[in-house]
């Protein structure tokens, strides 16, 4: 069976993560997506990490599902092929910074003229206007300027250790996409679509981080929020315990033989438990470090206690919950060799999402698209002489 969004072309400019993330959704879900990609070195981020055929990790799971295609769009037959792409095409994403594309002749204006169905879709990092909007941005300045690194440190600011700005933004966008074209079904015409890194992590922040601002008209003390830590067993593994509720609280107390806890004032409530969190952890943390984490974990299993052992990075694969769920696959590339990515997180019973392909080579798909617009043998080659595909 057919994915949900067979039938749609997306036409990625995008580099990088957020904008290659949002169209690995799309194509998962059956669109056929289209990365166009400079000449040299292509994506930057081709580069990061083991190198592969010129294929690095993170550019290998963000961008399988697509056909390569290198255009230079520099210069003016690069862009009228663009231009030729985008008559055909349903969605164009694009993360250059804001007014490169109008520079170029490709703005949303020209392009929706051109074809007035088509979702035109533009990532910034810091927004189109304002005085950080022509800066250059990657993850971790979204993270200070957002309020994200603020929200991790207890003392200092501390970074999470993945490019998280990024991925939300890009699950963002590719929600957003579907329901332009769900729009467009429903009548409403092509639209210029536009999503900006800092809008997104900050709204992302909000729910919990930024819960003392929330209300106005009263003075709060700003103080960083208690936060469950991860506690030592005796083999040498973590645990993280997660009380909530009462009924949790207790049945934790009683899988650690901590019962006398149970009545004591300080963790009668939740709020009065979030006060003495620090003092709360330091009492788990004595009972769990004389246990292996097997043993820790049996015991608040007894007594349905919310908890989990820390999991390894290299362990995750071969989890059981996520063997039981199939969350990873191992595939074979036919350039690249074995590896093992995540299947599509959506399961979808009529219309599902699938791996069809892995990511291509730089420019793999050059002629086999440019065939489909009519550019016959001698005129692609022309077009490879004159430096404008590769």
């Amino acid at each position: 069976m057919a994915g949900a969004l067979e039938g749609i072309r997306v036409l990625d400019l995008t580099a990088m993560f957020n904008g290659p993330l949002a169209t690995m959704i799309l194509g998962d879900q059956g669109a056929d997506v289209i990365k166009v990609e400079p000449p040299g070195a292509g994506d930057i981020i081709r580069q990061f990490g083991i190198q592969r055929s010129g294929i690095g990790p993170i550019f290998q799971t963000v961008n399988r599902n697509k056909r390569s295609v290198v255009l230079d769009l520099r210069k003016e037959q690069g862009r009228a092929l663009l231009l030729e792409l985008s008559d055909r095409a349903d969605v164009l994403i694009q993360n250059f910074r804001p007014g490169v594309m109008d520079r170029l002749g490709l703005g949303a204006a020209l392009l929706r003229e051109r074809n007035p169905g088509l979702i035109y879709v533009s990532i910034s990092a810091y927004g189109e206007t304002g005085p950080m909007a022509t800066r250059p941005a990657f993850d971790s300045l979204i993270q200070a300027v957002s309020g994200m690194a603020s929200s991790q440190g207890d003392e200092e600011p501390e970074l999470i250790r993945n490019s998280l700005c990024d991925k939300l933004t890009g699950l963002q966008v590719a929600q957003a996409i579907t329901a332009a074209l769900f729009a467009r079904e429903r009548g409403a015409g092509g639209q210029h679509l536009r999503i900006s890194m800092l809008d997104a992590s900050i709204s992302f922040l909000w729910t919990d981080a930024m819960q003392l601002y929330t209300y106005l008209g009263e003075e709060v003390a700003e103080r960083r929020r208690p936060f469950p830590k991860a506690l030592p067993t005796r083999d040498g593994g973590h645990i993280l315990i997660s009380c909530i509720t009462d009924a949790q609280f207790q049945a934790t107390c009683r899988a650690l033989g901590l019962e006398p806890l149970i009545e004591d004032v300080r963790f009668a409530n939740l709020s009065a438990r979030s006060e003495h969190m620090h003092d709360l952890l330091a009492l788990l943390a004595e009972q769990t470090q004389r246990h292996d984490t097997e043993a820790v974990c049996a015991r608040l299993e007894a007594e349905d206690a919310p908890h989990a052992a820390v999991t390894a990075l290299h362990a995750v694969p071969t989890h059981p919950q996520v063997i039981a769920n199939e969350t990873v696959v191992r595939l074979e590339h036919p350039h690249c060799g074995e590896l093992q990515v995540p299947q599509p997180v959506e399961h979808f019973d009529v219309t599902p999402s699938t791996i069809r392909s892995l990511a291509p080579l730089l420019g793999e798909h050059t002629d086999e698209v440019l065939a489909e617009l009519g550019h016959d043998d001698a005129d692609r080659k022309q077009l490879r002489d004159e430096g404008v595909i590769g």
